[in-house]
């Protein structure tokens, strides 16, 4: 099959006979659909119909994307089956003939734009083995660094690259697989943005393995996630990274010494002041919580199931109080300086009579006298208060 010269903007009516091969080639412009290319029995313009390509600028951009989706899985390129089977084909009046001949032209443009990226498209990076995907990556790496970014060659290489080292991501997981396996998916997620990011700042002048690279970068991603979104209650970092070394020391001198360590030996080991050893240890506390209302026995506090909040909670005498000092308040303020002071004296910095006096340069029976006039008016206040 022999093709045209030229790109096909749009094939108007009254096409001229082809040339040698299977079906002549077409260009032309509006209204003119001269066929280029010749073979035996060819085929020219087509007449009355009319063909927009993804290289048009009247193609819309769904268009667009339809056609190169269409052009990459006729041509096995990865990523692009998927994405084919779940757009549909439109067109701007033509039939079915028009879509194949736009799938054709845009398939043609993406055979060039993969050829021109120097390097043989992978049918499934995913499938390429972790040992060969070691050299692959330096060539791939090689050819983005000299592709301008945003282009279709570069996202397709960058894509390549993202596939070929899932398995740097599947093996910085696994170290967390004693989390459970319903965390295990969210971790590779969290793996796979690590290993983009790693993908974007890598560079290949330093003479550094990606994967020397990359491990670090997906492990580091998902730590973050692990301290952005597992702690029950959020603390500050240095409390996060004193638990853990709390947790290492601890675990340490019990297997040495036979018994709980002390805050003290704990705090040599670590070299850490006590008081910072005894805030991280409240800090754990804050990792794991439970609820109020979450059943001893069963799975829920109903039908008499005893909860937690039953057991770990007391009475408050003092409450009952709060009533009466928001109605005492304003009584208060009410008082002259000096009475003020006597009861401040007296009922907070709890000082008896006598050395009231003494403050105030008054003797003690004063002083008494004084407080009994006093606590007379404020409960005449809050009776009055409460019968109002």
């Amino acid at each position: 099959m022999s093709t045209g010269t030229g790109r096909v903007d749009r094939v108007g009516e009254a096409g001229g006979p082809g040339g040698a091969g299977a079906a002549g080639g077409m260009g032309g412009r509006r209204g003119r659909g001269s066929g280029m290319g010749g073979g035996d029995s060819g085929t020219g313009g087509m007449g009355g119909t009319e063909v927009i390509t993804a290289a048009s600028p009247q193609a819309t951009p769904e268009r667009r994307r339809t056609d190169r989706c269409t052009a990459g899985n006729a041509l096995g390129i990865p990523g692009y089956a998927d994405r084919a089977r779940g757009m549909e084909t439109r067109t701007t009046g033509v039939d079915g003939m028009a879509a194949v001949t736009a799938a054709a032209i845009a398939a043609q443009e993406t055979t060039s734009a993969i050829d021109g990226i120097g390097l043989a498209p992978i049918a499934d990076p995913s499938k390429v083995a972790p040992q060969d995907a070691r050299g692959l990556s330096r060539q791939f790496f090689a050819r983005l660094a000299q592709l301008e970014e945003g282009t279709h060659e570069y996202q397709y290489v960058r894509n390549t690259l993202i596939e070929m080292n899932l398995s740097l991501v599947r093996y910085a997981a696994g170290r967390f697989r004693s989390r459970g396996a319903d965390e295990m998916e969210d971790i590779v997620q969290v793996g796979t943005i690590g290993l983009i990011k790693a993908i974007d700042r890598f560079d290949l002048s330093r003479e550094v393995e990606f994967t020397t690279f990359a491990v670090p970068c997906i492990v580091g991603e998902i730590k973050r996630f692990f301290r952005d979104t597992s702690w029950a209650v959020h603390v500050p970092r240095r409390l996060q990274e004193a638990r853990v070394e709390l947790a290492k020391a601890t675990e340490e001198l019990r297997s040495r010494l036979g018994r709980t360590p002390t805050v003290r030996e704990l705090s040599e080991l670590m070299s850490l002041p006590e008081a910072d050893v005894i805030e991280a240890r409240k800090a754990s506390n804050a990792y794991n919580s439970a609820s109020l209302d979450a059943a001893l026995t069963g799975d829920s506090a109903q039908d008499g199931e005893a909860a937690l909040a039953d057991f770990i909670g007391a009475e408050e005498a003092a409450l009952e109080l709060i009533e009466d000092f928001h109605s005492l308040a304003p009584l208060v303020a009410e008082l002259e300086e000096r009475d003020r002071r006597i009861l401040h004296l007296r009922f907070v910095e709890e000082l008896t009579q006598a050395q009231i006096g003494e403050q105030l340069d008054i003797s003690q029976m004063h002083v008494s006298r004084l407080l009994t006039r006093i606590i007379k008016r404020l409960r005449s206040g809050l009776l009055e208060a409460g019968t109002a």
